[in-house]
């Protein structure tokens, strides 16, 4: 899968399109196009991993896993992680930043909790 391909991919999973999320990024609408045949610039690769929040890494191809981070969590993390984030989409910009660490603060604490219930609930 080509970088162009993996970006198509991310972007359409938040039910987006490849230019909106270039103009987002403050990139021309058709820079991702134009990745199709030249090289892209690391600076903008990861500007391009932070907003979809993946590794360079696979967007190069050079793993299958969008974030190292993400496949060690139990797949109930990986749900609720989701949802936090598809309730970033309606934030105001400027309320954004806010929002992203208090929803990191509140699945950190649920994490938590599930691994203690986790520990207290194994066999003994």
């Amino acid at each position: 899968m080509t970088v162009f391909e993996r970006i198509k991919k991310l972007a359409n999973n938040q039910g987006k399109g490849v230019s909106k999320v270039a103009t987002d990024l403050g990139f021309s609408e058709n820079l991702f196009y134009r990745w199709k045949t030249s090289e892209p610039k690391a600076r903008d690769l990861q500007k391009v991993a932070d907003y979809f929040d993946v590794s360079v890494d696979y967007l190069l191809g050079r793993t299958d896993s969008p974030s190292p981070e993400v496949e060690k969590l139990s797949e109930q993390e990986k749900k609720l992680l989701m949802r936090f984030r598809h309730g970033s989409e309606v934030v105001p910009d400027d309320k954004r930043d806010l929002y992203n660490q208090q929803a990191m603060d509140v699945f950190d604490y649920i994490s938590k909790t599930m691994r203690e219930l986790d520990e207290k609930n194994k066999p003994k």
